[in-house]
């Protein structure tokens, strides 16, 4: 499997977007706090609600900075869009 962008919703329901190889490898380790970003310290990652792949790793961070540039609204809206890749690969937390 190649890099993949993805967000992950909070319990504060707050929106983190980050990029990895593994999402399901990634999101255990947000969960268990050892590997997991910094951000995680404070909040506890609920589930991965968007996911989109990228050529490489280049890319990813390049798509990753973009929306996390984005305001709420439009992570809500790209959340909703036909870009998720989550629904048609069947990813569940």
């Amino acid at each position: 499997m190649g890099w993949q962008v993805y967000i992950i919703v909070c319990t504060d329901n707050s929106l983190y977007t980050g990029i990895t190889t593994d999402v399901e490898r990634r999101f255990s380790e947000h969960a268990a706090g050892t590997l997991g970003a910094r951000y995680f310290r404070a909040r506890t990652p609920e589930k991965v609600v968007y996911l989109e792949s990228a050529q490489n790793r280049s890319t990813a961070s390049r798509r990753e900075a973009v929306i996390k540039k984005l305001p709420r609204a439009a992570k809500l809206r790209l959340i909703d869009s036909a870009a998720n890749e989550l629904t048609a690969s069947g990813f569940r937390n």
